[in-house]
């Protein structure tokens, strides 16, 4: 029997490096940033070091827009001209944006093949990992089923934590709110983040000295680890830093170093830093 050929679809949040999209043959529909009257294509219009230089200075601070339902159906359409027999869309958790839910109504809609929509319940590298084994096992020949099992299984053992420099762009953006609008800018506390299946969880600490030790912490508890990376917000130099606090955890190969997409850049602002990870089983 012949093998059915998958598709992956996903968005821009995922913060996966070009060259594994490219390898694996991954559609990325970007999110779109608002800044006044300018619009920017995430991961298209405006490089990330360029996004990281000017968003202290933006006015209005920038807003985030999920893509609509349209930009999803159009996608789908190419992938079915290019020869895909099924479609697995997978996308940024849905307590944090609307780009699953527009990519539900066009699933809905498109007819000429089966896609299947997942919530990842997670951001940045935490559904990259998803993303990037779901491409694997779609091009190995796996079947959807197959697939969507073995995500469920990783998606439990993905986790995204990191430490944020300041609640500022979170207030600015008035989104993403968590746990975080308790807290106030008491004594200047250091928030952290927690993001497993869809929950987040947020902590604090008082120095960012405290907050670095947490994230270690947090690192070492779920270890040993198939995949890790380090995920910055405009501060490469900290994140090559805590690269090396952290090298005893990494698995053999590659250290994925990843800036975070301005999408996400915008809410948790210039010195977020922190982890992406998947525990072994």
């Amino acid at each position: 029997m012949e093998k059915m050929t998958i598709r992956i679809v996903t968005d821009s949040t995922c913060d996966l490096p070009n060259r594994t999209v490219s390898q694996h043959s991954i559609t990325v529909i970007p999110l779109t940033i608002n800044v006044g009257a300018k619009s920017f294509m995430d991961g298209v219009d405006l490089t990330r070091s360029e996004f990281y230089a000017q968003l202290p200075n933006f006015n209005p601070h920038p807003k985030t827009a999920a893509p609509g339902p349209e930009v999803f159906t159009q996608a789908f359409g190419r992938l079915a001209d290019d020869g895909a027999q099924a479609i697995l869309s997978i996308h940024i958790s849905e307590t944090l944006s609307a780009t699953v839910n527009s990519a539900r109504i066009a699933a809905e809609q498109f007819k000429r093949i089966p896609v299947t929509v997942l919530d990842s319940g997670q951001l940045s590298l935490g559904l990259g990992f998803i993303v990037e084994h779901a491409a694997q096992l779609a091009g190995s020949g796996k079947e959807a089923q197959e697939i969507n099992s073995a995500l469920n299984n990783l998606m439990k053992r993905t986790h995204v934590f990191a430490s944020l420099k300041t609640l500022e762009y979170l207030r600015r953006s008035g989104r993403m709110n968590f746990a975080l609008a308790t807290f106030g800018e008491l004594l200047q506390l250091k928030p952290l983040l927690h993001m497993n299946m869809g929950q987040a969880t947020a902590h604090r600490t008082r120095t960012q000295k405290r907050a670095t030790a947490r994230l270690l912490e947090w690192l070492s508890e779920r270890a040993p680890y198939e995949k890790l990376a380090i995920l910055h917000a405009g501060v490469q130099e900290e994140a090559e830093a805590l690269h090396q606090q952290a090298l005893s955890y990494f698995p053999q190969g590659e250290v994925l170093i990843a800036q975070i997409t301005p999408v996400l850049g915008a809410h948790l602002g210039i010195g977020a830093l922190g982890f992406a990870c998947v525990s072994k089983e």
